[in-house]
């Protein structure tokens, strides 16, 4: 075990503070996993990757460590895309489960411990509403079980907000079985045609608040060390999340420290589809290498907010391009395990600082490039905790002209379909097929994958 010290910004005291853990040999921590009905976007990448470097330097730094990272699949939005899709719910959650798993490992995300879904945790969240009801946190009305504000003097606390800022930023619904507009629902009443369970308040289905609530408790217990997220999540969900987890558990804290990432921007705007600035993780993937995407997000302080670009991704591949070409000299050499530099170490335990980290490769790779051969094992043990150098340099060179060739081959394949010279277009298509490469046409144009 290092004998160093991690500081972290915590959300809820507005500082970095030293992070002790709750048990020096095992620190457990739960980040909010995706809610199953489409394609991750970019933003939720910088979450997930954020997770992952505080994850790597935690198993860097403890004995053990467990991380809970949820899947949410029983929730409005994915009844809503079923319906539009004319497919099933449990269809649509498997595929687009399946395709966030792929996203993350094309994007070198390392699994969670333990992946919990809403839907197989039913059981612990009935129990876990029956305790808030039972100490008068929570009430029935109409079928609904709402979690009672008023009853938890702190709340608020969390994000801040005073109680007039929290009903503006609630944006909750206002019906007439609520006792207070800003009280949630914990569990609400289905129809035949949306999933529903049956429960001591009839047949119905969770709210999502509650959901994290019932999974963090079931595998992390009543306090754990840290609870993570993008900024988005800190008000409403998380505030609730923390209410009725320590309204449940009284004498708990629930987590110890609250680790948001900041908004990440496109081309200076925030995502938006009307803006046509809105990219899934999968669109990135089949335009740029997942190392540069890595390295361009990385670039920013995970509490800064991130400004996003094509520009900014190429800029990002030719450095890694450059890291590589570092490496390559003493590609024999590189299986040699050496200690990470200090003042790398040193930048990451700053509140995960990766732009400084960085910094200090850079320096290393001048020093690589220039035959140091210390240096450039440093250098891949640097970029190997922040999830980089995952080929050896021959295989980074050798893949990044098989990209060009199979992009110069799309764009002849277009110019032939546009000549209607559709022989010349298949002949292309198959030309790749026999290469393991399976091209896919859609009105944005044409995409490959490999098989």
């Amino acid at each position: 075990m290092h004998k160093v010290t991690l500081s972290l910004y915590d959300s809820r005291q507005h500082q970095i503070i030293p992070f002790v853990a709750l048990d020096p040999y095992h620190v457990r921590l739960y980040f909010c996993g995706p809610t199953v009905y489409d394609f991750l976007h970019i933003g939720n990448l910088r979450a997930m990757l954020t997770a992952d470097i505080l994850v790597r330097l935690l198993r860097l730094l403890y004995p053990t460590v467990t991380y809970v990272r949820n899947i949410t699949d029983v929730d409005d939005k994915i009844n809503a895309r079923a319906k539009l899709n004319n497919e099933s719910i449990q269809s649509l959650t498997q595929r687009t489960t399946a395709d966030f798993h792929q996203d993350m490992q094309s994007m070198y995300i390392l699994p969670p411990d333990v992946e919990p879904r809403a839907t197989e945790h039913i059981a612990d969240i009935i129990q876990m509403i029956s305790q808030l009801i039972e100490k008068k946190h929570a009430y029935e009305a109409q079928g609904h079980v709402l979690f009672s504000v008023s009853s938890y003097r702190h709340y608020g606390s969390l994000s801040g907000r005073n109680p007039d800022e929290l009903l503006a930023g609630a944006r909750v619904e206002v019906a007439t079985y609520k006792k207070d507009p800003g009280d949630f629902v914990l569990w609400k009443p289905s129809t035949d045609q949306e999933p529903g369970w049956d429960s001591p308040w009839g047949r119905g289905r969770p709210g999502w608040h509650i959901e994290c609530s019932a999974m963090s408790y079931r595998y992390l217990g009543e306090n754990f060390d840290i609870h993570g997220g993008g900024h988005d999540l800190l008000f409403p969900h998380h505030e609730n999340e923390c209410a009725q987890s320590i309204c449940c558990f009284p004498n708990s804290k629930f987590a110890n420290i609250w680790v948001h990432n900041a908004m990440l921007l496109v081309d200076g705007e925030k995502m938006s589809k009307s803006l046509g600035n809105f990219f899934t993780i999968r669109e990135i993937l089949e335009q740029h290498n997942p190392e540069a995407i890595r390295f361009a997000l990385l670039q920013a302080h995970y509490r800064s907010v991130l400004n996003f670009s094509q520009s900014g991704l190429k800029e990002a591949k030719q450095i890694m391009d450059r890291f590589y070409r570092a490496l390559l000299a003493f590609e024999q050499d590189l299986n040699q395990n050496v200690d990470l530099p200090q003042t790398f170490l040193e930048a990451m335990l700053d509140d995960l600082n990766t732009p400084k980290a960085l910094t200090v490769m850079h320096q290393l790779a001048d020093y690589a490039l220039k035959g140091n051969k210390e240096a450039a094992l440093q250098l891949r043990s640097a970029g190997q905790q922040l999830g980089l150098f995952n080929v050896s340099p021959t295989q980074w060179f050798q893949n990044t002209d098989k990209a060009q060739e199979i992009k110069t081959l799309i764009d002849q394949r277009d110019a032939a379909k546009k000549a209607k010279d559709y022989a010349l277009a298949d002949q292309i298509r198959n030309q790749l097929k026999e290469q393991g490469i399976i091209l896919e046409d859609s009105p944005n144009g044409t995409t490959w994958r490999q098989i």
